[in-house]
């Protein structure tokens, strides 16, 4: 699910040329501070007439392998132009193996790079390792018009089936096939899981992702439902799939997604809902970002004063019709609401001094929020697909998790369901988990990629017992 701050990284496109080349050929490494650490890594070489190439890497969002391009370096400067994400990285050499340097993308972001043989791997010891005592294989294939190409892996139990078939649905903000997140693959831990106990798992790349092709860059989460079909229509056209038995596992926003396409559909017979929403996506995110403030050592009188000025600016965000419309009504929503706020609160929640700061501030909350994916998502109400559905739901979500605050978004759930044609359903929370169900400490996102832990055994088991009684009988 994303943050109200959707900064950084969706990645570099680019080739290079280069002068006097200090020693850069090799691999460096570095990490950026957004909310979550980062690393990044860039690899240089250098051919025969002196050119320089390379590629960069974000290991912790499992891209890899991105050509980088348009990079000069003079005498100890080194610099690189990301057009991608219209940003750039400008750095100094301290020594031949130190660059100090910034990545610039809308603000500037210090990113000190170390020249390394061997790129930090991460303790990630629940990720699964062959062999494994199933079958695992990468396919691709394309939604009916051919205009999209998905790629995916299939998981599935030895012996003859047919056996009931699963689709796992990422969160929010491309991801691949494994939701890989800060070394973490919870998707293939899941997959791992589930096929061992007898279910064929599918797992696909997220658009412009892995074996996935881009497709359109204003697509919403409707046009995500989309893809959802296709890869539930992939499964139905397998021998192996018991088409009786056919679900999906949707975590976060793929938890919004999952109930839309069972409604849509007449052969779903369950589906599980990780950390999904019930409540209206206006109120989650006005939640989220309180919990966030909070867990990040904001008071509370500068919590309550930051939401009560996001509540006002959502409805400008989905009611305008252009950006420029929108900019000019938020801007005076902020203006009013620096009149009555101390300036003290105004400067620690959105680091406005002055009214070009504003301004700035403006822009890039409509630059966000206004996106074609945000204004569809932040219209969407839950609880009218939920009321429809009339398969088995298992919705799961952490007491801990500050990105869907569980109690009103299960009670939401649970109130939409009662209502619904479900044959079975369970609404659970779980004690001590986050927004990943990972038993945390700290319980801020932060801290996700500092627990080694991927995805809670004690949920892999209630997945698993609840699915043995409801789909294996």
């Amino acid at each position: 699910m994303k943050t109200f701050i959707t900064i950084l990284f969706t990645f570099f496109t680019s080739s290079i040329i280069a002068q006097n080349t200090p020693g850069v050929t090799g691999t460096w490494e570095g990490k950026i501070q957004v909310g979550v650490e980062l690393r990044i890594v860039f690899h240089f070489t250098k051919d025969s007439s002196g050119a320089i190439s390379g590629t960069s890497d974000s290991p912790d969002q499992g891209v890899k392998g991105i050509p980088c391009s348009n990079i000069i370096l003079r005498n100890d400067s080194l610099f690189l132009e990301v057009p991608s994400i219209h940003g750039s990285y400008n750095g100094k050499f301290m020594s031949d193996s130190i660059i100090k340097g910034v990545l610039t993308q809308g603000r500037s972001i210090d990113l000190n790079l170390k020249k390394t043989d061997k790129v930090s791997v991460l303790l990630r010891p629940q990720t699964p390792k062959p062999p494994y005592a199933y079958n695992s294989d990468d396919v691709e294939y394309d939604n009916a018009d051919k205009t999209l190409h998905y790629g995916a892996t299939i998981t599935t139990p030895k012996g003859a089936g047919p056996f009931p078939a699963i689709l796992l649905i990422t969160g929010s903000g491309a991801q691949n096939r494994d939701e890989e997140i800060l070394g973490h693959k919870p998707f293939a831990v899941i997959a791992h899981y589930l096929t061992t106990r007898g279910y064929i798992v599918l797992r696909v790349d997220d658009r412009g992702m892995g074996k996935s092709s881009q497709g359109s860059l204003s697509a919403t989460t409707a046009d995500f439902a989309k893809d959802v079909n296709t890869s539930l229509n992939y499964l139905k056209n397998r021998k192996d799939v018991n088409i009786n038995h056919l679900g999906m596992i949707g975590h976060s926003e793929g938890g919004m997604i999952a109930p839309m396409v069972a409604t849509q559909r007449n052969d779903i017979d369950f589906i599980i809902m990780l950390a999904g929403p019930g409540e209206k996506i206006s109120k989650l995110m006005e939640d989220q970002n309180a919990a966030i403030m909070l867990s990040a050592g904001m008071s509370k009188e500068m919590t309550d004063a930051y939401i009560k000025l996001y509540h006002n600016l959502i409805p400008v965000i989905v009611q305008a019709k252009n950006p420029e419309e929108a900019k000019i009504k938020l801007y005076k929503e902020v203006g009013a609401w620096r009149k009555t706020t101390p300036q003290n609160i105004v400067m620690a929640t959105t680091g406005i001094t002055n009214d070009s700061l504003q301004r700035q501030f403006v822009n890039a909350f409509a630059s966000s929020l206004g996106a074609p994916w945000y204004k569809y998502f932040l219209q969407f109400d839950p609880s009218i697909y939920l009321t429809k559905l009339h398969c088995k739901v298992l919705a799961l979500n952490g007491d801990k998790d500050i990105q869907v605050i569980s109690q009103p978004n299960l009670a939401a759930i649970k109130a939409a369901l009662k209502k619904s044609k479900s044959p079975a359903y369970v609404v659970k929370e779980m004690p001590g988990l986050n927004h990943l169900f990972q038993h945390c400490k700290k319980c801020t996102v932060k801290e996700y990629g500092e627990l080694e832990e991927t995805f809670s055994p004690e949920v892999l088991q209630i997945m698993g017992d609840w699915l043995n009684e409801n789909v294996k009988k």
